[in-house]
């Protein structure tokens, strides 16, 4: 995970200067209103997003104290708890900080699993909140969203900006490359912090195999759910617990680690933690 931060912030230093050269730099504070802006409404655009709604204790009891108390266990103030209508059986954590985070189930999920297994899937959003991911996310992607940007205005406006001189050409192509790179690091953090999630869910609940067992039903569940169902939600795949496998491309790019390599791992701590 440091690594690939490491490797990131050098890519992003290098972008930059390559701005800064082409007389392109006035694009970083502009984006910077917009990303801000999009992390301050984070949770409300994920929810609208999964058409999903905050849920009061007298309509989920059970789900409200689970929350509450792995919450405490988690030494976390407990997070505004919302359910989504939807076959799919998922689970996804956002909110710009701790005291202003959500956990998310679909009803999908709640008839897939049982008591131990909700409560592991439960604790691994909760330890997405606690390791600030959502924070940490997208201010890792805040300039490649720069790039991205520039490299779409390339292709709409590239020919008269390329009759006045060569700083858009510059600007251009260096905004591809970081696009490229930091789309794959990008990811590659986001599957090293998905571990390090399953890690703090087997830590808060002390059963690893607790979230190994929802992890399987999840994924065997997924593949029996309407394909409709799954381009609706596709879009929120970095969101998920096990995102929605969408061909090829979907796995090689996959913000997730395998379900193999989290069920093994976890396995490998419930031993640790056996042995401890």
């Amino acid at each position: 995970m440091v690594v690939t931060m490491f490797l990131l912030f050098a890519v992003y230093l290098a972008f930059i200067g390559a701005l800064w050269s082409a007389n392109y730099a006035m694009f970083l504070p502009l984006m910077g209103v917009f990303v801000f802006v999009q992390f301050f409404f984070s949770d409300k655009l994920a929810l609208y997003s999964m058409g999903a709604s905050a849920v009061d204790a007298n309509d989920y009891p059970q789900l409200h104290r689970m929350v509450e108390r792995l919450s405490q266990q988690a030494d976390l103030p407990k997070p505004t708890v919302a359910v989504a209508d939807s076959q799919v059986p998922n689970a996804f954590a956002t909110g710009r900080s701790q005291k202003k985070s959500t956990v998310a189930v679909t009803t999908g999920l709640l008839r897939t699993l049982d008591a131990q297994e909700l409560e592991g899937v439960l604790a691994h959003e909760l330890a997405h909140i606690k390791n600030r991911d959502v924070m940490v996310m997208t201010i890792a992607s805040f300039l490649s969203t720069v790039a991205f940007m520039i490299v779409r205005m390339g292709f709409w406006f590239g020919g008269g900006r390329n009759r006045q001189g060569g700083g858009f050409i510059v600007a251009l192509l260096a905004s591809l490359a970081v696009w490229i790179i930091s789309f794959l690091l990008i990811r590659a953090l986001s599957r090293y912090r998905e571990f390090a999630a399953d890690r703090g869910a087997a830590l808060i609940t002390g059963n690893p195999g607790a979230l190994a067992s929802a992890l399987r039903s999840i994924d065997g569940r997924i593949d029996k759910v309407p394909q409709r169902d799954l381009r609706e939600q596709a879009e929120m795949n970095a969101f998920f617990i096990i995102p929605i496998k969408s061909g090829f491309l979907g796995r090689l790019f996959r913000t997730h680690p395998p379900t193999d390599r989290r069920i093994s791992r976890l396995n490998d701590l419930s031993v640790e933690l056996e042995r401890a």
